[in-house]
């Protein structure tokens, strides 16, 4: 399953969809979720136990890393946090123009039920 992320604003949600190039058309969705076992990146005393630290989480480079090697630092990072069963992690966004306070839930493991259950908000059948 591919990672899932989800935005605290609608632009930061913007700023991540169309890191380059131009905006292009983006369809914003809302969701109920009752997630467990997600890593608070903002927990400084917790990123330093697994030897990760916000430059890394920032380093701009990551495409190029993909390139040369098949994964980025941050790609075995949240693997290795899988590893250790968690369903995802949340992240500060660092699009262009985001700031410390706009955030990330990057969901790796979610479902119908819990502990990631995740549901689509669509009262109205907008999407049908």
């Amino acid at each position: 399953m591919p990672a899932l992320y989800a935005s605290k604003s609608v632009l930061t949600a913007l700023r991540e969809a169309n890191q380059v190039g131009d905006l292009q058309p983006t369809t914003l969705v809302c969701y109920r979720a009752q997630v467990e076992m997600v890593f608070d990146t903002t927990d400084g005393a917790a990123l330093d136990a697994v030897g990760f630290d916000e430059t890394a989480l920032a380093d701009p480079t990551w495409r190029d890393q993909m390139k040369k090697s098949g994964e980025a630092r941050t790609q075995r990072f949240a693997r290795d946090l899988i590893a250790k069963g968690y369903n995802g992690l949340l992240v500060r966004s660092f699009a262009k123009g985001s700031g410390p306070r706009d955030m990330n839930l990057v969901l790796w493991n979610w479902g119908q039920t819990a502990p990631s259950r995740l549901e689509l908000i669509d009262d109205e059948d907008r999407l049908s």
